[in-house]
């Protein structure tokens, strides 16, 4: 099974032949500014489509603290998208509290282990849609 760097490696080296298709869901590859390097990170993100939007989830799974990629994309809100062999620039933003049921629901039915992680943790773990700029 494909995990972390090797995921990403593998699905860059095949253009998502193998990575995109993970687990019973999909999976894009999202590349964010570090906050204090400026280095671009490449993190593997389950995600579905909303409209023209991508919407992924800042789970980690339950931990208490934000995923580093969420954090990144706080601070410089372009990002890098991957989805199979389609890379584009996008726009990041966490949904707002009137959009995240709706979007909490279609993620939750494509990996329903978010709502256990969010009983693990005091933090609302945020839905992030990735709007494309093209």
């Amino acid at each position: 099974m494909l995990f972390g760097q090797e995921h990403v490696q593998r699905y860059q080296q095949t253009n998502g032949e193998e990575g995109h298709d993970w687990n019973n869901t999909t999976v894009l590859l999202l590349t964010t500014k570090g906050r204090r390097s400026g280095r671009p990170y490449t993190t593997p993100l389950i995600y579905q489509k909303h409209g023209d939007a991508y919407v992924v989830v800042a789970s980690k799974g339950g931990d208490p603290e934000h995923p580093d990629w969420y954090k990144n994309l706080e601070q410089s809100p372009e990002v890098e998208v991957q989805v199979k062999g389609d890379k584009f620039t996008a726009r990041a933003h966490t949904a707002i509290p009137e959009e995240k049921p709706e979007l909490w629901a279609l993620m939750t039915r494509t990996w329903p282990d978010y709502d256990e992680y969010q009983t693990k943790t005091d933090r609302e773990i945020p839905v992030v849609v990735l709007e494309p700029l093209r």
